[in-house]
């Protein structure tokens, strides 16, 4: 039994409605909830000085908190918490909106890519919030690798891989290369590489440079690692975090004080590689998983949610992950199945193209 389940066998049945209630009125309306507003569609027929009681008996006990003296309640983040996991009735997807995300992949476009950008601003549309696609790394034995020299603090490595696939990418190459050199580190790379994965090159790499120096120079070395490096750094995972819709985030109605803390999660979505980090945390296990206020480092000062789930290829195998980025006073109910969707739409994608 978690925590939640435990603080909600502590409540009355009274208690329970009152708390649900004000959350779910929270969720729709964003305003603090009143005990006379309560009372006017409640179950039972209770005076708003019996609700108050009970409103201030939630609020010690962490659930509800009172952001001015007069106001009515709002749910806490332990408040949020403890309804997510214990009172929410999560809907279908909507015909709407599965149309919606349905229709970014009905294209016979091979462009894996191209796709989950279309479904990551499909996405943001349907729930008007910023959407994350975490792409999967691309894991084909590789059939060749080449370096262009396109100026001289610029090259480009390209590798071709068996199924077809080709990756580019624009580097900053070691000062002093020349067309000969780069012929050297490419035939260096390409007496290696046959059949094995970009993950299995970067493991060998290295010691083979080592036992092979007198074949390579250290010019030529050093082009192998820096072009290398391009993939085992941010292009290898943090370029792969597809973020889409983030002017959603941004309400006209917003306050000066919503508006700061909406500027502080732009600058986190900014931070790929933070994201995507914590994107792949959420790689561990099946499910969607929901991330409230501080609970998620990332997002702390700005008091974002995210809803995220995990996706799998045809072996079952986690590869990626679909999130949705909104205020804490997201609709989750909503919002939940959506994610789930289109992680399983994600998931299919990737199979039925592998």
């Amino acid at each position: 039994m978690n925590d939640a389940s435990k603080i909600l066998d502590q409540l009355n049945d009274r208690s329970r409605e009152v708390f649900r209630r004000v959350v779910e009125s929270y969720l729709v309306n964003g305003d603090p909830v009143g005990s006379r507003t309560l009372t006017r569609d409640f179950s039972e027929k209770v005076s708003a000085a019996t609700i108050r009681n009970v409103m201030q008996d939630l609020e010690y006990m962490g659930l509800l908190g009172s952001p001015h003296i007069s106001a009515g309640r709002i749910p806490t983040q332990d408040g949020l918490r403890m309804f997510v996991d214990g009172l929410l009735e999560v809907s279908d997807v909507e015909l709407t909106d599965r149309r919606m995300i349905d229709a970014t992949v009905t294209s016979n476009s091979q462009d894996v890519g191209g796709i989950l950008d279309r479904i990551g601003s499909a996405l943001s549309g349907v729930t008007r919030g910023a959407s994350l696609v975490l792409a999967p790394k691309h894991e084909a034995p590789i059939k060749h690798i080449e370096f262009v020299s396109l100026a001289q603090d610029r090259a480009l490595v390209v590798l071709v891989f068996s199924d077809g696939h080709v990756e580019n990418r624009i580097f900053t190459p070691p000062p002093g290369q020349t067309p000969s050199s780069m012929r050297e580190a490419a035939n260096f790379l390409n007496a290696l590489i046959e059949g094995r994965t970009l993950s299995d090159v970067q493991r060998v790499i290295a010691s083979e440079i080592d036992k092979r120096r007198q074949e390579i120079d250290s010019l030529s070395q050093a082009l192998v690692e820096s072009g290398l490096a391009v993939w085992q750094g941010e292009g290898d995972t943090y370029e792969r975090l597809i973020v889409r819709g983030r002017a959603n985030l941004l309400d006209s109605g917003a306050e000066d004080e919503d508006l700061d803390r909406i500027r502080i999660l732009f600058d986190d979505l900014e931070r790929k590689r933070d994201i995507a980090e914590f994107l792949e945390l959420a790689e561990d296990g099946e499910g969607v998983r929901i991330f409230i206020g501080s609970e998620n480092k990332l997002f702390s000062l700005s008091g974002s949610s995210l809803v995220v789930s995990p996706y799998m290829n045809a072996d079952r195998k986690i590869i990626g992950a679909v999130g949705v980025i909104g205020p804490t006073r997201l609709n989750y109910g909503r919002i939940v199945p959506i994610v789930d969707y289109t992680a399983q739409l994600v998931g299919k994608l990737i199979s039925d193209r592998s």
